[in-house]
């Protein structure tokens, strides 16, 4: 159905639709041409075909717009060396003229519109062509005048009709194309924010599970309580991390599932959890947090976090300190924690990133988290201490913000 550039690819329903259309004008354009043209053997003959050309003209219009103007054209030849008028026939003209603009390629957009142009300067000479020849010629050029115009008109009038159609067809292809590009935009968000949970969810909890059996081996024959305590927090904690991946799975079959996202009240469980794998975590907050954070806020923080005190169980070898600075209108956070430094690593006085594969994908996450509530995130070493410094900014209501001014 569907060749490049000739032919248009249409449904079923509308070829049917094209072809049935052209039968039935066909069927009444020969009685009434036949009774014009007479119903002569040779006359007969060529007024059908002439008809014939013309319905094909209008069924080929939406399937192929250059094959209908092409053969519109032949059937207009064949009507002027019948010597025939204008007639009902030539209403084909129009809706070909009218699916050029509307359906065709560039070229035939143009052609269309030079068609338009000439058949009007054709018919106004195939009319009072030999008239203007004659000696009399200027009684009769008002009249070839205004046929001219007319014409012209008239058949520019079809044209522009398609034309106008196809800049709303081509609005409308526009409005499609930036919605599923919208989609497409949206689904990407949702499949990274996926990932970067999948991401927080397994690699804490695998850091905490690993912490905890390495302990538990050790203390297996010294202490076979600690060990119980270890099993008991490796059980615990795997749980709840097959909850959140098969929570986070769920998401992803289901587009419009929303599972629900830890908060800022879901930070002593977190800090639980690392301490649980032998960290001790010491939390400073100054002063306590306002009640109007956004839900994107908190769960940025607590991914932030969540990111840093697991690398502190995957790479520290000390405890973790975290402080937590509410201003009115953001948070600043930090995290510290000591990791071996290798042996002729000068000491730094800033921020120096940690040249590993698996600790840059998570300072990526982590500034990805921040960056999406306008926030920003630095991780690097000072001195022996890993550092994880953010920002969160958030919006503030009038009263709010008048009542801390003061």
């Amino acid at each position: 159905m569907k060749r490049p550039g000739l032919f248009r690819e249409l449904l079923p329903y509308q070829v049917a639709t094209d072809v049935t259309v052209a039968g039935v004008f066909g069927l009444l354009c020969i009685p009434l041409e036949l009774t014009v043209g007479g119903w002569a053997a040779e006359s007969a003959f060529a007024t059908v075909v002439m008809c014939v050309l013309f319905a094909a003209a209008l069924a080929l219009r939406r399937l192929s717009p250059l094959l209908a103007l092409g053969t519109a054209w032949i059937a207009a030849i064949v009507q002027m060396l019948l010597l025939r008028p204008p007639s009902f026939v030539d209403v084909a003209i129009f809706a070909v003229l009218y699916a050029t603009a509307a359906y065709g390629t560039v070229l035939v957009y143009w052609l269309g519109f030079s068609s338009a142009i000439v058949g009007a300067a054709v018919i106004t000479a195939y009319l009072f062509g030999t008239q203007l020849l004659s000696v009399s010629s200027w009684s009769v050029l008002p009249l070839a005048a205004a046929v001219l115009v007319a014409a012209g008109f008239a058949l520019l009038l079809a044209w522009t009709v398609g034309a106008l159609v196809r800049t709303s067809l081509r609005a409308r292809r526009t409005q499609r194309e930036r919605e599923r590009a919208e989609r497409e935009r949206v689904e990407e968000q949702e499949r990274g924010r996926i990932a970067r949970d999948m991401h927080d969810v397994v690699g804490h909890s695998l850091a905490v599970i690993i912490a905890q059996a390495d302990g538990a081996r050790y203390a297996a024959d010294a202490d076979p309580q600690a060990a119980k305590d270890a099993l008991t927090t490796i059980s615990t904690t795997a749980r709840s991390a097959l909850s959140d991946v098969r929570l986070l799975l769920t998401q992803m079959r289901h587009s419009e599932g929303v599972a629900p996202q830890p908060m800022l009240n879901d930070l002593e469980s977190l800090y639980a959890q690392v301490r649980a794998a032998g960290l001790a975590v010491r939390v400073d907050v100054e002063p306590m947090p306002p009640a109007t954070v956004p839900a994107a806020v908190q769960l940025a923080i607590y991914r932030v976090l969540q990111e840093a005190l697991t690398n502190a169980i995957r790479h520290g070898n000390g405890d973790v300190e975290v402080t937590m600075r509410w201003l009115p209108d953001r948070l600043h956070l930090w995290a510290s924690n000591p990791v071996d430094r290798p042996v002729g690593m000068p000491e730094p006085d800033a921020l120096r990133p940690i040249e590993s594969a698996e600790v840059r994908h998570g300072i990526v996450g982590m500034r990805e988290r921040a960056r999406l509530v306008g926030g920003a995130v630095e991780a690097g070493m000072v001195g022996e201490m890993w550092v994880v410094r953010a920002t969160f900014p958030f919006a503030v209501e009038p009263e709010r913000r008048e009542s801390a001014a003061r």
